[in-house]
């Protein structure tokens, strides 16, 4: 199947609009906990519904603008297309939750951590099931991101589930996306119709036993409800357009932007504790990305023509 996105990719360079979506996006995912904090009293399944629900108009809009939906007609008609993106539908479905979750029980600074280490799980991810070498610098940073949910599983005397559900679920999401034989705005529309159909059952459920908080007489969650197919798809969609026009070492630096901004919110804005297993742990990562960063620069380096 032919991906019309990749006809106006111009592989190896980086454009200002490619880098002006990217870092949007970035910003936009930054602060998304700010908004989710909104809907704390909230069950977490529920907001994940209508992030779905409500995901799939403003999907839907964009291939109608950008007049791409005969593609999504052809996916239709692939059984392995469909099949993958279940996978990636469910995937994607979990991060959301767990996500969500965590911001309303104060585990923004987990959610944070979980981001910051996705990168250096897909590179172990590359490694492990695509046979990518790894770098020595890559093995150091590896380590450091180890060492640094060592520390916090210690101090804590549990794993941290919400940073290590984050990384797995978007890294294995990630990991499954690359082979999607569809352009990133379809692959995101069908992946929110496959769970259109559930969402849509959940909900109902939830109204027939007087659970759900969609409700005329609840105008505030309601609003919010239906803002959440905007936060949601917005920044996807903007991301997936700026990666087509950006160099993947790009991509890698910028993709530090969110993290950063959600590990400040934590601390700044929602007042989360910053004991000394996270003093010890973050600084770690940091470390860890600075040397897989300044590695992942060299190896471009070396491959770019001179």
């Amino acid at each position: 199947m032919r991906n019309p996105d990749s006809l106006t990719v111009k592989p190896n360079e980086d454009t200002p609009q490619g880098l002006a979506f990217a870092v949007t996006a970035y910003v936009l995912w930054g602060f998304l906990p700010l908004y989710m904090k909104l809907l704390a009293h909230i069950p977490a399944a529920e907001i994940v519904v209508h992030r779905v629900i409500w995901s799939v108009p403003v999907a839907a809009l964009v291939l109608i603008l950008m007049r791409r939906t005969g593609d999504l007609r052809e996916a239709l008609r692939s059984p392995r297309t469909l099949l993958m993106d279940c996978v990636t539908a469910a995937l994607i479905s979990l991060n959301w939750g767990i996500y969500v979750w965590a911001i309303a029980a104060g585990h923004t600074l987990d959610a944070a951590l979980g981001y910051y280490i996705n990168p250096l799980f897909s590179v172990f991810l590359g490694a492990v099931i695509l046979g990518e070498r790894l770098s020595g610098a890559q093995i150091v940073a590896l380590a450091l991101a180890a060492g640094a949910v060592l520390v916090l599983t210690l101090e804590a005397g549990r794993m941290p589930w919400v940073a290590l559900g984050l990384m797995l679920t978007w890294g294995f999401y990630a990991l499954a996306k690359k082979s999607l034989p569809v352009g990133p705005n379809q692959g995101f529309l069908l992946e929110v119709l496959i769970l259109l159909v559930p969402a849509l059952a959940y909900l109902s459920y939830l109204a027939a036993n007087g659970q759900s908080h969609f409700l005329p007489t609840h105008p505030r969650d309601l609003l919010l409800l239906v803002g959440c197919g905007i936060v949601t798809a917005v920044p996807l969609l903007i991301y997936a357009n700026g990666a087509k026009l950006l160099r993947l070492s790009t991509i890698g630096i910028l993709q530090y932007i969110a993290p950063t901004i959600i590990f400040m919110v934590a601390v700044l804005v929602f007042d989360e504790p910053f004991g000394t297993a996270r003093l010890i742990a973050f600084p770690m990562i940091w470390l860890a990305l600075i040397v897989y960063t300044g590695s992942m620069l060299r190896q471009r380096r070396k491959a770019t023509p001179a």
